[in-house]
């Protein structure tokens, strides 16, 4: 099974809870190109084994996520000493895809309680989500755009994905503590988010004032701007890092860290 199948796969089996749950990081990339407002690029998207599934700690759900995914021929796989473990669920060794789907649902207020515990998992529907800093930009405003029988679905399905600045906006914050590895593959992300919607940047713009930006604290806000300038301002090894990635086209450095900082300033004005 490819992953693009094994994409499918998943969202149809939650799809009983589709309007709580958000897809978020890499796949959510890949499924701006099936947005109106998203340009036709001549290049394949980046491409993830794992498929981010991100809700709110307040949403209440009917039914037992974790039976469903087992059912479906999903495995549940516990790592890490945290209580609740992180859970994984892969598809198992008849699908050796590669494919792994995990849960996120955002960190808020302090990391720890008053006796020293870490608040790093949330235990809900039978599945543990990471609880995660900024991630609940990724809950503001979410888009939907239709899995088509094109992708393999059986019929078209919905599902909610990031708004495109709420996607970049959060990887400006988190990137200070990401791994370099992650850090390049993040620039490159800002990059071909802005590259398909660069026809749009108005209509961005008008999102990040009227949506993001009222929905975060004002340091997130101002934070957010600092990163700006400080990753697209000069030319650094980062850039060039994320311009090396893509394998099926040839990206400029330059041109690529001018880009994204003549399009960040104007959609975050």
């Amino acid at each position: 099974m490819n992953d693009q199948a094994a994409f499918v796969k998943l969202v149809e089996t939650l799809s009983p809870w589709a309007q709580q749950l958000v897809f978020v990081g890499g796949w959510a990339h890949r499924l701006y190109r099936l947005h109106p407002m998203a340009e036709t690029p001549v290049y394949q998207p980046l491409t993830t084994l794992d498929a981010d599934v991100a809700f709110s700690e307040r949403e209440r759900f009917e039914g037992s996520i974790k039976a469903r995914l087992q059912e479906a021929g999903f495995e549940e796989q516990l790592t890490g000493h945290h209580q609740p473990p992180v859970s994984q669920y892969t598809l198992g060794e008849d699908e050796p895809s590669g494919f792994y789907a995990e849960f996120l649902t955002p960190l808020i207020g302090p990391s720890t309680t008053r006796d020293g515990k870490h608040l790093a998992t949330l235990g809900k529907a039978g599945i543990t989500a990471q609880r995660l800093r900024y991630l609940d930009l990724l809950l503001t405003s979410p888009w939907t755009v239709a899995l088509t029988p094109e992708w393999g679905a059986a019929a078209p399905i919905d599902l909610r994905i990031p708004n495109p600045v709420s996607f970049i906006v959060q990887k400006l914050l988190i990137h200070d503590d990401r791994p370099r590895d992650k850090k390049a593959q993040d620039l490159l992300y800002i990059h071909d988010t802005l590259e398909l919607f660069a026809p749009e940047l108005d209509n961005l713009a008008e999102i990040w004032r009227g949506e993001v930006r009222p929905s975060m604290p004002e340091k997130w806000a101002e934070r957010a701007l600092r990163e700006k300038e400080a990753l697209f301002g000069v030319l650094h090894d980062r850039i060039r890092d994320a311009a090396a990635i893509p394998q099926n086209r040839d990206l400029d450095p330059e041109r690529m860290r001018a880009m994204c900082a003549a399009a960040l300033s104007e959609i975050l004005e």
